[in-house]
């Protein structure tokens, strides 16, 4: 289980202080799927890189009884100078992992081809997400992290994407951000809307829908 308590996110300003989480308490048991709306701003990646300890929290403390990843394609923690060779056996030796087994899986998913063999700086975006993406696949977690509905690439790679996640991960727990609706109805439990860093729950999918679509009517 996760048990988020009384999470608070701060940020200093040439202003002041901005308070962009205001006491998030929530919990995901294992194999269960959480979608998180809201608005572009809301705070959502900022709520999942607090969860996957990219960054702390200002108050509030998170209980993680099992395993989490780091949020699904993200590859600000990548080692520029570094192939992406290099940086796969790094990521093997921190969890633990067999190096042979995960480059088989990210040389066969990511699709990188010899450019898994340069330097990561020498990456386009995309390319950075897809070796992202596939190193967070290819380590078994208890619970994946998604900033966002998956769009690395072309329309197949996605596929494969939401595939391998979905169906292939199917029982594993998720929390997944976004503001696609859509997403959030197709692979998720139940739904939590987060607004103006305050996250309001709801007992079924379809009233937090509701919240969120009548909240973006609200100009």
């Amino acid at each position: 289980m996760i048990i988020i308590n009384n999470v608070s996110k701060e940020y200093r300003t040439r202003k002041g202080y901005k308070t962009v989480l205001k006491n998030i308490s929530f919990s995901l048991k294992k194999g269960e799927k959480i979608g998180i709306l809201g608005r572009n701003g809301a705070g959502k990646s900022t709520l999942i890189k607090i969860i996957s300890e990219i960054e702390k929290p200002t108050t509030g403390t998170i209980i993680r009884n099992m395993s989490i990843s780091w949020p699904l394609a993200f590859s600000g923690g990548f080692q520029g100078s570094l192939t992406g060779m290099d940086n796969l056996k790094f990521i093997c030796r921190i969890y633990g992992s067999s190096i042979e087994k995960i480059q088989k899986y990210v040389e066969d998913f990511a699709e990188l081809g010899d450019y898994l063999y340069e330097p990561v700086k020498k990456y386009s975006s995309g390319m950075k997400a897809r070796l992202a993406f596939a190193l967070s696949l290819s380590i078994e977690f208890d619970c994946y992290l998604i900033d966002e509905v998956i769009a690395v690439g072309d329309s197949r790679f996605t596929e494969k994407c939401r595939r391998e996640l979905f169906e292939n991960k199917k029982d594993k727990a998720l929390i997944l951000v976004s503001h696609n609706m859509n997403a959030i109805k197709s692979y998720c439990d139940k739904a939590m809307v987060l607004e103006d860093g305050n996250l309001y729950q709801f007992d079924s999918i379809e009233k937090a829908l509701l919240y969120h679509n009548n909240q973006q009517k609200i100009i």
